[in-house]
């Protein structure tokens, strides 16, 4: 595969960013700042139906363990399917793909939307909308991971995947806000109903697009074995399969505040919809920073990966012993900002480290573990939280996230030829892994 005459060359794979950005600069590209327009009215609708849809799920149950069944079924498609969406998505134009997922997404938010308003929507209607959207996001993730690069070019990836991430937790600031005063003011369906009504934002958004503009990337032939080929990249590279394994097990894990956050709310601290939507509100803010932070670094390091999730996890477990909701609210800040860093830090090293040939396929891999692990992690967190208790549920999460990252931290390292070496700079103490050959040389000078 092969970009266009004009476009600029991609990086070598393997080869991490070094270069420091503005913190806004792939906005400077019109089509991308299309794309990110759009995406912030329907993400913010996606988070008022994400936040009604667990409310209405445990109104209609009372169950924490259906909160987690309604979780998996929203991505067992991609669990199950996301393989073979990665190879369409590398066979079929962006655009066009994109532009029939978000109208898919749309009808489905409209339905639920009416099913609510005329009082006949049953717990089976939500587990069936929860599906369809995950079919739809099989294709729907990694169209979109992909055509980011194809609105700004290899130089500005980086910037615009940690950009992304902002966009998704700038929405969440205001869509769990906005579901917390409609669920309690006018009820779930009114929530359904924005949300269906934002995907026009994104689809005019792709409509206005100047394909022109786009750093064109020939789509991949028809043919046998891609999606073989694609698992035997993936194995042949440490660096991603190890960053993949990791996601995956800090998603699986760590990743199920759905089922954790409305129990809280709910059977801790007794504060009913508002306590919900404010802790969604608080860790969105922790995210949010994280994703700018992300975006003015020129680094996707894969230390920076495994330090982050050690400390994701670890805030959990301490979050999980707060003894008032003040307390435990003000911990979902540093947990969203953690979480945010491991999410794009991963997502931007994974794409910078794979041939552009073969992105679809390796972001589908990507996106089918990070997204694909809530159907067995939110099952058991719920299951954990009725059988436990809830801070029983969220301290073995966040103590499996951070005791995976810590191992894949050692299994790099030593893959890598690595070593723990501790230094001084300006006089505060300096943690990292350096090559062996290195600490040699260092000790011997």
């Amino acid at each position: 595969m092969s970009t266009g005459p004009g476009a600029p060359s991609a990086p070598a794979p393997n080869t991490p960013t070094t270069r420091k950005s503005s913190t806004f600069g792939s906005l400077r590209v019109r089509n991308y700042r299309l794309f990110f327009l759009g995406q912030v009215v329907s993400n913010t609708g996606t988070w008022m139906q994400r936040i009604a849809q667990d409310w209405l799920v445990l109104s209609l149950t009372g169950s924490a363990t259906a909160v987690g069944i309604t979780t998996a079924l929203q991505f067992l498609p991609m669990l199950l399917f996301g393989l073979y969406g990665g190879v369409l998505v590398d066979r079929l134009p962006k655009r066009p793909t994109l532009l029939v997922t978000q109208t898919a997404m749309a009808l489905t938010g409209l339905a639920l939307a009416a099913l609510t308003l005329t009082g006949h929507v049953e717990v089976w209607h939500v587990y069936l909308a929860a599906f369809a959207v995950g079919l739809a996001t099989v294709v729907d993730n990694p169209a979109r991971q992909t055509f980011v690069s194809e609105m700004v070019g290899p130089d500005q990836l980086q910037n615009a995947v940690s950009l992304n991430s902002a966009n998704f937790q700038s929405a969440r600031l205001i869509g769990p806000a906005v579901a917390g005063l409609m669920i309690t003011g006018v009820g779930t369906g009114w929530a359904f109903l924005c949300n269906g009504l934002s995907f026009v934002a994104p689809i005019t958004g792709l409509l206005l697009m100047r394909a022109r503009e786009l750093h064109v990337v020939e789509r991949a032939p028809r043919g046998k074995g891609q999606l073989r080929e694609g698992l035997q990249y993936v194995a042949g590279r440490p660096e991603l399969i190890w960053t993949i394994v990791l996601v995956g097990f800090v998603s699986t894990f760590g990743f199920n505040f759905p089922v954790y956050l409305s129990a809280f709310a709910d059977d801790v601290f007794h504060a009913g919809a508002g306590s919900y939507s404010l802790f969604n509100t608080l860790m969105a803010v922790g995210s949010l920073s994280g994703a700018l932070l992300a975006a003015r670094r020129g680094t996707a390091r894969l230390r920076m990966v495994v330090l982050a999730a050690v400390a994701f996890g670890s805030l959990q477990i301490v979050a999980a012993l707060a003894p008032s909701l003040w307390t435990f609210a003000l911990f979902m800040v540093p947990i969203g900002m953690f979480g945010m860093t491991v999410n794009v830090t991963a997502n931007s090293n994974v794409q910078l480290s794979t041939d552009p040939a073969m992105r679809g396929r390796v972001m589908s891999l990507y996106m089918m573990v990070f997204m694909g692990g809530s159907p067995i992690g939110a099952p058991i967190a719920g299951w954990i939280t009725d059988v436990y208790g809830v801070r029983a549920g969220l301290a073995s999460g966040g103590a499996m996230a951070a005791l995976s990252a810590a191992v894949i931290g050692l299994v790099l390292a030593r893959v890598g030829n690595l070593r723990l070496a501790v230094a001084w700079h300006r006089g505060h103490p300096v943690v990292r892994f350096v090559p062996r050959e290195q600490e040699r040389l260092a000790t011997a000078v």
